[in-house]
């Protein structure tokens, strides 16, 4: 019995394996690549391309990679069809995938045979390790051919879900979304995206955790630096007046929240009401009357801007020059046919340069005017602009007249030397890049001088324009505290011109002390540690710190080396 058990057992085995035997054995006629290739010889080591004539060696394994193209010792087949080509990739990689999950299968009895394989590698070195790198390579270019196919599908999908969910097409750029597709992808097959419940309930929690944990490291900051508190008003596309309110320090702007002003009228009491509460959370005067330690300024972009808007409405030639320019940009950008044109001459520059506050903006398109220059004479003296219907329309002849017309360019000119030196005033106060407060008291000044450079120190060319920046500046922009701040910046502070003496800047440090230092025995204490800084004595005296005054922030400058006068820190 045991003998016939034995037998019929080893029959089932031969059976089991002759019907499992691979189809890419040499004399197997299943599979589905012999319906494109004739075996030549009849033994299926060679075959014949009935697409391209050629004659494949290695059997019907490396005649589907030839269909498909992987290059897998053989040379692509340039004529089959794409339907063809599409399926072998398909075949090709369920074949692979197959033969993974089998290698997976086995995955523990390898794991056992660990050691064993350690100790040959000792005895005969490494000889006998299996080289993975050119079928890994291979599978690369299978799964790359076959994503192919299978992205369109998925972008089709991505799509409907932006269509259908009726989201704004500006999402796709944000980096949290690429990301997410990334992890995704990671994640493999088989991804369940979160449930209703999680994404409003539990997921939610976590991001509010973790928002409140980066806001906790913002705040311990601003108990050491100090902060800015912001107000941004500004009208959406329903006209609904929205204002943001943030909090600034040198570690960055964090939002607070936003408030519909719409049906709040801006008076005094309310601005103050409404920045009041931001303080609970984390106007000017009547915040200063009530809480002694906070400074109230304006923003000093804003008020740049006014300056710039003063200049158009207060200087005839700005007035007339700017609306020249506004007239030139209406002109070409009202009309697709002369904005070919404009790039054609200007080799795709453009003439609107869009800056950080209004009037910025309209000064912006003078310099790019100016830059410009040539490029629109050459346009408007060309015979293709003269042929053309603007060419001898007659408000193209107007336009044409003002860029041709010398002393327009001459008073782009004298305007650009009075907004250009403001521009980069306006471009510190509007950066992230480094606090402009300890720089801004500076800054004014050195534009005013730049300004009477420009005009070669002649009074009568830029005491107009002197006057609307002292009045803005003196009247609505210069606090106290920007004086303090220009004292206490390294930067400045051991320069030679530095104005130590200026009865403006020692009345705004000691103003700025009274009001924020209330004790009296440490404000004395403070008045020392001002002389080893003003004297540069001290920690203030050492090579790092004298190296590092132009280097580093200022507030990264104090916390460096300001560790002996920490009342004055």
């Amino acid at each position: 019995m045991s003998g016939s058990g034995s037998n019929s057992s080893e029959l089932n085995r031969t059976a089991s394996a002759s019907s499992n035997r691979s189809k890419n054995a040499p004399g197997n006629r299943t599979d589905v690549g012999w319906k494109h290739g004739i075996d030549i010889n009849g033994n299926g080591k060679k075959v014949k391309c009935s697409y391209c004539s050629k004659t494949v060696s290695g059997g019907i394994f490396r005649f589907k990679h030839h269909l498909v193209g992987t290059r897998e010792d053989s040379e692509p087949c340039c004529s089959v069809p794409e339907e063809i080509k599409d399926l072998m990739i398909k075949i090709v990689a369920e074949a692979k995938q197959a033969s993974l999950k089998k290698r997976k299968l086995n995955i523990i009895d390898e794991d056992q045979g660990c050691e064993r394989l350690e100790e040959r590698q000792h005895i005969f070195g490494s000889k006998g390790k299996e080289k993975v790198g050119s079928r890994g390579a291979v599978q690369a270019t299978i799964n790359q051919m076959m994503k192919k196919g299978y992205k369109e599908e998925v972008d089709a999908q991505v799509a409907e879900f932006f269509y259908t969910s009726v989201i704004p097409f500006n999402v796709i750029k944000n980096p949290a979304f690429t990301k997410m597709c990334e992890m995704i992808g990671k994640y493999g097959a088989g991804y369940k995206p979160p449930s209703y419940y999680d994404i409003r309930e539990k997921l939610l929690k976590q991001a509010i955790d973790k928002t409140n944990l980066v806001l906790q490291e913002y705040k311990e900051e601003w108990k050491k630096t100090g902060c800015t508190i912001m107000s941004d008003g500004w009208t959406d596309k329903k006209r609904r007046s929205i204002c943001n309110f943030l909090v600034n320090s040198p570690k960055g702007t964090v939002f607070m929240y936003s408030l519909d002003t719409s049906d709040i009228s801006k008076t005094a009491d309310k601005v103050f009401k409404m920045l009041d509460d931001v303080v609970e959370l984390a106007v000017g005067e009547l915040l200063m009357q009530k809480r002694e330690h906070l400074y109230w300024t304006p923003c000093a972009a804003h008020c740049i801007d006014l300056i710039f808007e003063d200049f158009e409405k207060k200087l005839k030639v700005h007035e007339l020059t700017i609306k020249k320019g506004r007239k030139i940009t209406t002109y070409i950008y009202g009309r697709s046919m002369l904005i070919s044109m404009l790039k054609k001459f200007t080799k795709e520059r453009d003439l609107i340069r869009p800056g950080v506050t209004r009037f910025a903006t309209t000064y912006l398109t003078l310099g790019s005017l100016h830059e410009l220059k040539a490029s629109l004479l050459t346009m408007f003296s060309s015979e293709e602009w003269k042929t053309s219907k603007f060419g001898t329309s007659q408000e193209g002849k107007k336009v044409e007249n003002m860029i041709l017309d010398n002393r327009f360019w001459k008073n782009i000119s004298t305007c650009l030397k009075v907004a250009a030196p403001l521009m980069v005033v306006l471009r510190l106060v509007d950066s992230d890049a480094k606090p402009a407060m300890g720089f801004i008291y500076e800054e004014m000044d050195r534009a005013k001088e730049k300004i009477k450079n420009n005009f070669n120190h002649i009074k009568k060319s830029y005491e107009e324009v002197w006057k609307i920046i002292d009045a803005r500046w003196d009247n609505q922009l210069h606090r106290p505290l920007h004086a303090a701040a220009y004292y206490l910046n390294p930067q400045f502070h051991y320069e030679l011109e530095f104005r130590s003496d200026d009865p403006e800047v020692k009345e705004g440090l000691y103003t700025s002390m009274r009001r924020l230092v209330k004790d009296a025995t440490e404000r004395r204490i403070i008045n020392v540690q001002l002389v080893e800084y003003h004297f540069g004595r001290g920690a203030f005296a050492m090579d790092d710190a004298k190296e590092s005054r132009k280097t580093i922030l200022p507030g990264e400058w104090w916390e460096m080396f300001g560790y002996r006068t920490p009342e004055l820190k």
